[in-house]
């Protein structure tokens, strides 16, 4: 499933929601279309209640069009993960507002630190738009 929304969203502007409502029906069908992979059956909404901060619902006329899940230690560490967008949104400032969304959340609950990793085409975005810095840091692939 894919949401078809115009680039000009006046009148319908987007409503972003820390915690928000979501089914996993729509979650996973975002997620598919932004992560190009087969449609999954994936229970999202209890995975995020049970091991997330929280996370942003963005919604465009009602339908889920951007989400981002901030997952943490349960301390002073915060995670961004899975930050998407539909493709109709895509270049139009939207995912910047979605993690500035996350960031202000995090921020408020506590934490002192967010952490994201990305791949590389993602850099400018991360670095420039959403103003986080460079750090050494090591990855081990598991699978």
């Amino acid at each position: 499933m894919t949401i078809t929304i115009p680039h000009s969203t006046a009148g319908n502007d987007p409503r972003f929601e820390w915690r928000g409502t979501f089914t996993n029906k729509e979650i996973n069908a975002l997620h598919s279309e932004c992560f190009e992979h087969p449609l999954s059956d994936d229970d999202w909404w209890t995975q995020v209640n049970a091991f997330s901060l929280g996370w942003v619902c963005m919604r465009v006329s009602g339908d889920l069009a951007g989400f981002v899940n901030v997952a943490w230690d349960g301390g002073v560490h915060a995670f961004l993960l899975d930050t998407m967008i539909t493709s109709a949104l895509r270049r139009c400032g939207f995912a910047t507002s979605l993690v500035e969304e996350a960031v202000k959340h995090a921020k408020a609950s506590g934490c002192e630190w967010l952490h994201v990793d990305f791949d590389p085409h993602l850099r400018d975005f991360y670095f420039g738009a959403c103003k986080f810095q460079p750090t050494d840091a090591g990855l081990i692939r598991l699978r």
